[in-house]
């Protein structure tokens, strides 16, 4: 199983980060056919294969995916997609 784990801080406030967080996740949800949950600051999701969480505070948003080993294989273009997506939502 590969795991992509991905920090990136932020001013934008928590709640305006958790909105642009949305945003991420409705990405990834696209992507991965996820099904996405909020659960207080840690927006989790899940699908066969692969599942993650998103966790927003007030100073930085944390991405962690976790791939099976069927998407393992991917995990570098996982990760590209994420940091992109970082960029472009939180800056």
């Amino acid at each position: 199983m590969a795991t992509v784990d991905i920090t990136r801080e932020h001013n934008l406030g928590k709640e305006k980060a958790k909105e642009q967080a949305q945003l991420l996740a409705d990405k990834l949800a696209q992507k991965l056919d996820a099904k996405c949950a909020w659960q207080g600051d840690e927006l989790t999701f899940k699908r066969s294969g692969a599942d993650g969480s998103i966790h927003v505070s007030d100073s930085d948003v944390r991405v962690v995916v976790k791939l099976g080993l069927m998407l393992s294989p991917m995990q570098g273009m996982v990760k590209g997609e994420i940091e992109k997506a970082l960029q472009k939502y939180l800056a």
